[in-house]
């Protein structure tokens, strides 16, 4: 599904939500939508899928999602990062979900296999009952088994702990070929599994709109760990390292920076250095981009 915004504006008061938004994203183009709070990602996702009126145009395969709501609200699939809390049983809730979507229950079956869900064991107990994975389990196994054109998905493994989360790449990869994905996440295992491209916004703007792996040179976050001889710490002062325990210094860092100051770090520090340590973060920085 093709998706289209020619200056897209969204005011709530006094609060600019969206400043004049222009964006073409092909169909089939794998997105994350990134930003820190408060940058409009949230707006601009329910205005996308016709839940929201704004100024400029949008447009879905050359239709507009409100006016046409009945036709492309059937190729749409939404994960929320939170789910709702339905009191109705499991039962209830997938008969009744698969009915509107037209799944089929054998395919939707086969799928909550394939997330390691096993539908019979919670089938009568209520979906608020359920513990936070497994009923995002449960969501996840709706929007893959959906005939859709565009996905949307909040924070889609949060609740997933690691098995999980790498059954879902590789079904997401496998089921969804061909249709427009969008995912609002900070996860750069997410980025690095599920999307090509990033939207990142800020203050209602459009800060970045590029290759993820150029987003992820940018933004991508170690923590650099250093451990230098006592009285010999004054470079690691002026380089913004806060002292921890252990004798450790330590700084979060983008992957550019770590890139340029590892060399530089054994320059200046020589023999005063004892260890370096750097862990991967799972976490990108949601600041401005100006790559």
């Amino acid at each position: 599904m093709r998706i289209e915004l020619a200056g897209v504006g969204k005011v709530f008061g006094e609060v600019i939500a969206l400043r004049g938004l222009t964006l073409d994203l092909p169909s089939g183009a794998q997105v994350a939508l990134v930003g820190p709070n408060g940058s409009g990602k949230s707006t601009l996702l329910r205005a996308i899928m016709g839940l929201l009126r704004c100024d400029g145009t949008i447009r879905l395969d050359r239709r507009d999602p409100l006016d046409a709501r009945h036709i492309l609200a059937p190729r749409i699939a939404y994960v929320p990062q939170i789910a709702p809390t339905l009191a109705a049983p499991v039962r209830e809730v997938v008969r009744a979900i698969a009915g509107v979507r037209e799944i089929d229950p054998s395919a939707f079956r086969e799928v909550a296999r394939e997330l390691d869900l096993d539908l019979d064991a919670i089938d009568g107990r209520p979906f608020r009952g359920l513990s936070g994975g497994t009923r995002h389990k449960l969501l996840l196994a709706f929007a893959l088994a959906s005939p859709v054109s565009l996905l949307v998905l909040d924070e889609p493994t949060a609740s997933l702990d690691a098995d999980a989360r790498e059954r879902f790449f590789r079904m997401c990869a496998e089921r969804m070929r061909g249709a427009t994905l969008l995912l609002c996440s900070h996860r750069i295992e997410e980025m690095r599994h599920l999307v090509t491209h990033v939207v990142a916004l800020r203050e209602g703007r459009l800060a970045y709109h590029g290759l993820a792996d150029a987003y992820l040179d940018q933004k991508a976050l170690s923590l650099l760990q250093v451990r230098v001889r006592e009285g010999d710490a004054l470079w690691l002062i002026g380089h913004g390292f806060q002292r921890g325990a252990d004798g450790w210094w330590a700084r979060m860092v983008t992957h550019d920076e770590k890139v340029s100051m590892l060399p530089e770090l054994t320059s200046e520090l020589g023999p005063a250095l004892r260890d370096v340590q750097i862990h991967e973060v799972e976490r990108v920085d949601a600041g401005d981009s100006h790559g």
